[in-house]
C-alpha cells in the first residue's frame, strides 16, 4: 500500500494512547496497534515542550518525511501515532527514519 490516511480524531488517538503497544527512543515515541481495516492511518501529536510553532511544525514535517520513506514496506492493518519528543525538531529526518526503522523491525511491523 502506497498511501496512508490520517488519525484526525480524538477517540483514534485515545484507543492508541491507552491501548497500543509503544516504543521510545530519545528523538521519538511511537504507538500502534492493529486495526480492523486493511489500511495504514497515522497521526503526528507535538506539545508544547517541543517549542514554539515553527519548532512544532518543524518536527512534525520531518516524522511526516520519515514515516513516507518507509510506508511501502510497513505491513497493512495498523494504526500509528508518533508523538515528538525535545530533541525531535534539531534532528534530521534521517535519523528518525532509523529510530522508526528500529522500532518496526523490532516489532515486525516490516
Amino acid at each position: 500500500m502506497s498511501k496512508a490516511l490520517t488519525l484526525k480524531e480524538n477517540r483514534d488517538f485515545s484507543r492508541l494512547y491507552r491501548k497500543g503497544k509503544n516504543e521510545v527512543c530519545p528523538v521519538l515515541v511511537t504507538y500502534f496497534q492493529k486495526n480492523r481495516k486493511n489500511t495504514i492511518r497515522y497521526g503526528i501529536t507535538t506539545g508544547k515542550k517541543i517549542g514554539n510553532a515553527v519548532r512544532r511544525n518543524r518536527a512534525k514535517r520531518i516524522i511526516r518525511a520519515a514515516f513516507r520513506e518507509l510506508l511501502p514496506d510497513i505491513k497493512n492493518g495498523y494504526d500509528f501515532v508518533f508523538v515528538a519528543r525535545v530533541k525531535t525538531p534539531y534532528v534530521k529526518s534521517s535519523d528518525i527514519k532509523k529510530a522508526m526503522l528500529t522500532q518496526f523491525r523490532k516489532n515486525n511491523l516490516i
